[in-house]
């Protein structure tokens, strides 16, 4: 029988957090009295990840799927593949360094229970360094109005799907997406509650500066053409502009003969133009290596394996430790 409840969870060297995770996250999904499935998505972690995943797997196996990957293929690609192999009506994302306590998963089921298919999640108060949050909020305000995807807090991962959704997120073939902003373009009844927010359990961010500006690049790009339109603007309105600079020098100098003041002046105008230039060239460097990417159809992740009930007991002890040595020889 088919749960009602699929949750989520990427997992990359999340070896510290594991045991808290569990104790949790089991407890309050059994409060929910409904029948759910817990998929944990290992993304090439290096640590001691898959044996603990494997041992939980081997504690609760009615209710506990691991897929894992045979290398690091980021965060969204791991949610993406849990949703392939989930069965569920409705799915629920979660990290696994208990930011998001799992015990606000009730109010996103009871809230998709309501009829909404799409239940977005807003921090009451975000346990983030202040340059975090505020570049995020800076972000939120410029995609909105760059894509016109309306997601008031979109790094926050604890969020809701309903199946119909997640159909037709399954049946695209994005090699780079945003999953929160694909599924809320599908969705027809779309909501955001408010949701608490604690402090990271155990270890550090998996983000890096560079990875925030590269996922939020892939956001703005993935969803929208406006950046490419506004830029074709600006250089129309410098081409207009250069034309009028034009026509003042050739009038100046018939009017007062030859001048060598403004030699800097045209020094500056020229290097404004040539950081506009590249800075264009750059941008559409951006859309043609997304679209480099996706016509050589390569696979979006590979699986290795997936571990869930049925599976032989034998060959589920085995996969860990299998796992763990083929890391130590890669090193």
């Amino acid at each position: 029988m088919k749960p009602e409840l699929s949750v989520i969870i990427p997992i990359y060297n999340e070896q510290e957090g594991l045991a808290s995770l569990f104790a949790r996250l089991y407890p309050a999904l059994d409060a929910l009295q409904t029948s759910y499935e817990i998929i944990f998505v290992n993304d090439g972690s290096r640590d001691n990840s898959v044996a603990l995943l494997a041992e939980q797997f081997r504690q609760r196996p009615e209710v506990t799927r691991v897929v894992l990957f045979n290398g690091n293929y980021g965060q969204h690609m791991a949610i993406l593949a849990g949703f392939e192999v989930s069965r569920g009506q409705i799915m629920v994302t979660l990290d696994a360094d208990l930011q998001n306590p799992p015990e606000e998963i009730g109010n996103l089921v009871a809230k998709m229970r309501e009829g909404y298919d799409y239940v977005g999640s807003i921090r009451r108060k975000r346990q983030d360094s202040a340059w975090r949050t505020v570049a995020s909020k800076m972000m939120n305000r410029l995609r909105e109005r760059i894509t016109n995807i309306k997601i008031t807090d979109q790094g926050n991962m604890l969020r809701a799907y309903g199946r119909n959704v997640i159909d037709l997120v399954n049946q695209c073939a994005e090699v780079n997406t945003f999953v929160p902003a694909l599924a809320y373009t599908f969705a027809r009844k779309p909501t955001e509650i408010t949701v608490e927010h604690e402090e990271r359990a155990a270890g550090e961010s998996k983000y890096s500066l560079y990875s925030l500006i590269r996922l939020n690049f892939d956001l703005v790009t993935g969803f929208s053409l406006i950046p490419l339109q506004i830029f074709s603007m600006l250089g129309m309105l410098l081409s207009f502009s250069s034309a009028l600079l034009v026509v003042y020098l050739l009038a100046r100098r018939f009017l007062f003969g030859a001048e060598a003041e403004g030699v800097f002046t045209l020094f500056a105008v020229a290097f404004f133009l040539m950081g506009v230039i590249l800075f264009g060239i750059g941008l559409v460097g951006e859309y043609v290596g997304r679209i480099f990417q996706q016509v050589r159809a390569r696979p979006r992740y590979v699986v290795q394996t997936i571990l869930q009930d049925g599976m032989a007991q034998a060959q589920a002890e085995a996969l860990p430790y299998v796992r763990l040595e083929k890391r130590q020889v890669a090193r």
